[in-house]
Parts: C-alpha cells; sequence; structure tokens
C-alpha cells in the first residue's frame, strides 16, 4: 500500500494513538548523486536529484501501528480557494 506524502498544507497523524511527530518511513527513491571525490578517496554528495520516490508504509514510532496513518491539515494551514471564497460569502 503507498501512502501519500504530507505537504505545505497537511501532515501525518497516526489514526489509533493521535502521534504527529514520530515515524518510521519505509521508501524507494530513484536519485542521480553527484559525488565529489578528494585526493584520499573520501567522497562527499553534494548534489542530489530525486528522480522517482514511492512511500512503501509508515509506521507510527508510539504505538508501531502499521498503514493507520492518515494525512490531516496543519495549523494555520491556508483553507483550499474554493473553501476560502464560501467561508466569505454572507448566509441567505
Amino acid at each position: 500500500m503507498t501512502v501519500a506524502a504530507p505537504t505545505a498544507e497537511t501532515r501525518w497523524r497516526c489514526t489509533l494513538c493521535g502521534n504527529l511527530t514520530r515515524f518510521d518511513v519505509t521508501r524507494t527513491a530513484r536519485v542521480v548523486e553527484y559525488l565529489h571525490f578528494d585526493l584520499s578517496g573520501e567522497s562527499k554528495v553534494e548534489e542530489t536529484e530525486v528522480l522517482s520516490e514511492t512511500l512503501e508504509s509508515v509506521r507510527c514510532r508510539w504505538c508501531n501501528a502499521v498503514d493507520q496513518v492518515e494525512l490531516v491539515a496543519r495549523p494555520g494551514a491556508e483553507e483550499p480557494a474554493e473553501e476560502s471564497a464560501e467561508a466569505g460569502q454572507p448566509e441567505a
């Protein structure tokens, strides 16, 4: 089961215990990395480009629940444009 990633307006929440902050995430990523090697042969990643990424599972770190994570609105996140427009309409 793939899991949706949080966005600027959403975050994860465990439906069993309410955890909002600690999760173990299993993901598969395809990346291009720019490696810089010094003269002794030690390398350092200086740039990373993510070509594709799949979140495979998210496990709650507090209660160990797997696949019990949902997306919820972040506090202070702006409402979608249509909801904001409706909220400003006077009732008839």
